[in-house]
């Protein structure tokens, strides 16, 4: 057993001279100078100036630390949150311009802060940039050092083996035939069979031992999550700088051929170029639109979409057939094409006062209220002599009420009925000034039809004509084609950052059940010729699965040797027991 010595030591208030006594007033100049020396030696210390080197470095230091990494990672979400409070330039440019002049007093300032281009102003970007830096700084030197340790032996065998919190002897008998070196051997194998990395030193003389450790995974764990989490911001970095979205309405029978004249909205990214577009090319074939018959309070709501499409990879691919359906995209040329609205498009022939077909084809309806209830614009700048305009709604299933009111009693095309207004003047399209295609100007124009006017309002069914007044023309509603809504996207960075992510769940589970630990065995042989074994186990960081670890330790060795669990000498030790390898005094 060791040894422990107790000693009692004074403390410095009972060494020190009581005041009054003749030692105090002895000792007092002394002290007093040994003060002003102490002072004066401190007011002429000077300290090392760090330098621009060591600047460099300490600003190193303090930018690859982990703090400050979390800290930039709140930061760019912080950052963020102004993008979706003002406009932003690059969805809707014309929004941006409307949002300053309705703001005069603060709209310029919020410009001049690149407040309307938040992900690509130089604050936002230097950020981003830092936080990379920081990341990158943060593992590149983690990883070196964990190759390092890797690469390492495991540590070398503690003298005192019962100072580890997990700590077990076992004795072998004479009369097993294992000697101490055999024992060390027969431990190793145990350990590599359980995953630990095993040295094994014979060079301790008569004691010989080892040292394991396993558990890398975790360090490799939390180096594959913060690599993961870089590789997540530069995928995000790699979709807004190349990547883009659009919109398009689709008729039946329409289709889309993916060029800028072909989007009713383009969204580009930063870096985007026309030359990433793929020239393929998307038919809606047909719409099916199923509503629910059977409960009664749910009676008439949607309950599937089902768009019916022919789409070509390029122009000189052969077509293919394909489904489109809520939350089930197509993939073609490198973008996503979502289902995400749909509706109604009347089928309208508009001649003018001469005669002549000056409009005919779908007007897309958009949806207003319950039952595809829809509001209907109608724009014919090419009629003559005066440009021709209409206003109005269009029912499914139109009903009235007693009062004379019409509404749609249910979205399917069971009485579908188009009630219109009409306007003649200058729709102010020849200007150039971009209008939006779902209202209509009036203040240019003049009214023919409506409830106020002696003329009333027009309301046609499927295949009538309306003449209207003072020899504007006239108007056929020739029937009624469905049409959807879909969303473009394209990200080149959306693969690689699924993956990352996944990468980084997966990192993180490693880090937190993976458990670090190292494991020392010594061995030894008693006079009596018995073989003595001792073994201790640390983990590294909190390991509450350590103990476990340790009594299934002890279990392999004792089946390994067939020794008696029962046995006293075989038993769990806290304590180093008489007769054990450990050494009687502190070495």
């Amino acid at each position: 057993m060791s040894e422990r010595v107790k000693s009692t030591e004074k403390t410095p208030a009972e060494d020190a001279p009581q005041p009054g006594s003749a030692q105090h007033d002895a000792a007092a100049p002394e002290a007093r100078k040994a003060n002003d020396a102490m002072k004066a030696a401190k007011s002429g210390a000077a300290l090392p100036s760090l330098g621009f080197v060591g600047m460099l470095r300490w600003a190193w230091t303090q930018l690859t630390s982990m703090r400050t990494a979390l800290f930039l990672l709140l930061l760019l979400a912080v950052a963020a949150v102004p993008g979706s409070l003002f406009p932003q330039r690059p969805a809707n440019p014309s929004v941006v311009t409307q949002y300053i002049k309705d703001h005069p007093d603060y709209g310029k300032l919020l410009d001049s802060l690149q407040l309307y281009d938040v992900y690509s102003s130089a604050w936002f970007s230097a950020i981003y940039i830092l936080l990379f830096i920081s990341l990158i700084g943060c593992v590149v030197p983690r990883a070196i050092a964990h190759y390092k340790a890797m690469r390492s032996q495991p540590p070398r065998t503690p003298k005192r083996l019962s100072r580890l919190p997990e700590y077990g002897t076992l004795v072998v008998p004479a009369d097993a035939g294992i000697s101490a070196s055999d024992a060390i051997e027969d431990a190793a194998a145990l350990l590599k069979k359980r995953g630990y990395r095993v040295e094994v030193r014979h060079d301790d003389g008569a004691r010989p031992s080892l040292g394991a450790e396993r558990g890398f995974l975790k360090e490799v764990g939390n180096l594959v999550f913060h690599t993961s989490l870089i590789g997540v911001l530069v995928s995000v970095a790699i979709g807004g700088l190349f990547g883009y979205s659009g919109q398009r309405i689709l008729v039946e029978g329409d289709t889309f051929v993916n060029t800028l004249v072909g989007y009713d909205q383009f969204n580009p990214g930063t870096n985007f170029q026309s030359s990433q577009l793929q020239p393929y090319s998307i038919q809606l074939d047909k719409f099916q639109a199923t509503f629910d018959r059977e409960s009664q309070g749910k009676y008439g709501q949607p309950i599937d979409f089902t768009a019916d499409v022919t789409t070509r990879e390029n122009p000189g691919a052969p077509a293919k057939k394909e489904v489109l359906k809520v939350n089930d995209p197509v993939n073609l040329g490198g973008t996503s094409i979502y289902l995400t609205g749909n509706g109604y498009a009347p089928v309208v022939t508009v001649r003018d006062g001469k005669g002549n077909i000056a409009m005919q084809g779908p007007v897309v309806a958009k949806l207003q209220g319950q039952n595809y209830y829809s509001s209907v614009v109608i724009k014919v700048p090419d009629a003559k002599p005066d440009q021709l305009g209409f206003v109005g709604f269009f029912l499914p299933t139109a009903l009235v009420t007693d009062k004379g009111i019409s509404f749609s009693g249910d979205p399917d095309l069971i009485n579908p009925q188009l009630s219109l207004n009409s306007f003649y003047g200058d729709l102010g399209l020849d200007k150039g000034t971009p209008q939006n295609v779902f209202e209509l100007d009036v203040k240019n124009l003049k009214e023919l039809n409506s409830r106020n006017l002696k003329a009333g309002g027009i309301t046609l069914a499927p295949g009538n004509t309306y003449t209207l007044p003072e020899g504007k023309g006239s108007i056929t509603f020739d029937g009624v084609k469905k049409y959807v809504g879909v969303d473009i996207h394209h990200n080149p960075g959306q693969l690689s950052a699924l993956i990352f992510a996944l990468l980084a769940v997966a990192g993180l589970i490693v880090s937190l059940y993976v458990n670090r630990r190292r494991v020392w065995v010594r061995t030894g042989t008693h006079e009596d010729g018995r073989t003595m074994v001792e073994y201790g186990l640390l983990a590294r960081g909190e390991d509450h699965r350590l103990a476990g670890e340790a009594a299934t330790l002890r279990g392999l060795l004792l089946r390994k040797w067939e020794l008696d669990a029962d046995n006293p000498e075989t038993a769990p030790s806290n304590s180093s027991p008489a007769g054990s390898p450990e050494p009687k005094k502190d070495q």
